[in-house]
């Protein structure tokens, strides 16, 4: 595939990054954020589409929380190719195919979507949605190589929280449909031209890096590191719970609260836009404050909000409901930022332990960081897998889904312990005295 090669790239070297590396990297930042906005939207179609399926389409709650749980999960799986694809093809021209497939679930939902379709045959238009959850892993590998570490923590909360925001997206527009009596042909219509747009920006505006597409063995050592699944479990956490919590929220609101599906539109956007807006902002309290910190304190705080949703949800309280999930929602996006952040900084850590310095140790961690990076998204996504099927089993055998949020309140605790225990507990790192690093670095500054 033809497409623009950038030979040489050291974001680390401040001169050539005010000469002409900033200028470069913020371009294919703003197109990348495109394609996985629209990515986003996609994967969680069926959030929004399960509310269009009235009695006439013949199935139950159960069945609606299994639909969304397998586009979830197509989702979590695909990102793991996705991310070795960076790599392979470069990450303009892998954005260019990543955005032209969103049109192969989007066209077969237009086609599918009427009463008598069988559920074998939404099922499997559910799970191509899937491939809206690739975009995320692949574009946050290759926008991870051209910033430096000490821009790292922005620019991923960026990235991630400007793909994020397109579930809200697709809520409101769904919610616009419903509101206009429009079907939801209507929605997929609108998708469409979009997608062709964001395919062609990639094409002309972004670049592929070089160096990064030759240096493939770096997934293999990526694996064997014990802190890409250790990040991975906390990934489950924050963001695992934000998609989780993004597909089930407005199923949630019409299961438990009997919202029609045009009240439960009018709220179910509101959590996922906070969290998503406020994504950046984690990244940015990482950089100032240590990502390991934030992580942690944000995990005390989703399991003070998952106790009040446990609350409301026993007394049957719809604004204490809402409140709580919301404020969990915007938390989700606080640790996906702060989460992400920790990632580069835990493999320069572990580079400056073993006595290198300056650009050597920065390009470990790159090397490092971007192949766990799709590897910690896929498992963090399947956090929202579990979480749906959570849902689907407490529905089914109690009616509601207290027992679910009970579940996801310990799963937090050990989140939070596992964070104090592995990054903020431990002392710095030992290295020798180096001219351009610092003699040692705590896991709880990534």
């Amino acid at each position: 595939m033809a497409g623009r090669w950038i030979e040489q790239w050291d974001p680390e070297d401040e001169s050539f990054w005010e000469a002409k590396g900033e200028r470069i990297a913020r371009r294919n930042l703003a197109f990348s954020i495109l394609s996985e906005h629209i990515g986003f939207s996609i994967w969680t179609l069926w959030s929004v589409m399960v509310l269009f399926m009235g009695p006439e389409y013949g199935i139950d709650p159960a069945g609606k929380f299994f639909l969304v749980a397998m586009a979830t999960l197509v989702g979590a799986f695909i990102r793991v190719p996705y991310t070795f694809a960076v790599a392979r093809f470069g990450g303009r021209n892998w954005t260019i195919v990543a955005a032209s497939m969103l049109l192969l679930p989007t066209v077969a939902a237009f086609v599918v979507m009427e009463p008598g379709t069988s559920y074998t045959t939404f099922m499997l238009v559910a799970m191509l949605t899937g491939v809206g959850g690739g975009n995320f892993a692949s574009s946050m590998t290759n926008i991870n190589s051209f910033f430096p570490l000490r821009k790292k923590g922005w620019a991923l909360g960026l990235n991630a929280g400007g793909g994020n925001i397109g579930v809200p997206v697709v809520q409101l527009v769904g919610l616009a449909v419903i509101g206009a009596s429009g079907g939801p042909r209507m929605l997929l219509g609108i998708y469409i031209p979009f997608i062709a747009v964001s395919a062609i920006c990639a094409a002309l505006f972004m670049d592929n890096l070089a160096p990064v597409k030759n240096d493939t063995g770096a997934s293999k050592e990526a694996v064997k590191d014990p802190h890409t699944w250790i990040m991975s479990f906390l990934y489950i956490g924050t963001f695992g719970s934000f998609i989780g919590y993004s597909f089930a929220f407005g199923l949630v609101l019409q299961t438990q609260f009997g919202r029609t599906p045009l009240q439960a539109a009018s709220i179910t956007f509101i959590g996922p836009l906070l969290g998503s807006l406020i994504r950046p902002v984690g990244g940015w309290l990482a950089d100032r404050f240590g990502g390991a910190r934030i992580t942690l304190w944000n995990f005390l705080g989703m399991g003070l909000a998952t106790g009040a949703v446990v609350a409301a949800s026993v007394e049957k309280s719809l604004p204490l409901f809402t409140t709580a999930f919301i404020a969990l929602f915007v938390l989700t996006g606080v640790g996906n930022g702060s989460t992400y952040k920790m990632i580069p900084g835990i493999f320069q850590a572990k580079a400056v332990a073993k006595g290198m310095s300056g650009e050597a140790a920065a390009a470990y961690g790159r090397r490092l960081s971007g192949a766990s990076m799709g590897l910690i998204g896929a498992v963090g996504a399947l956090g929202g897998l579990g979480i749906n099927l959570a849902f689907r089993q407490s529905f089914l055998t109690a009616g509601t889904g207290t027992s679910a949020f009970v579940a996801f309140l310990v799963f937090y605790a050990a989140c939070f312990t596992v964070t104090w225990a592995v990054y903020v507990r431990r002392p710095a790192v030992a290295a020798q005295p180096v001219a351009e690093a610092k003699p040692q670095l705590s896991y709880a500054e990534v």
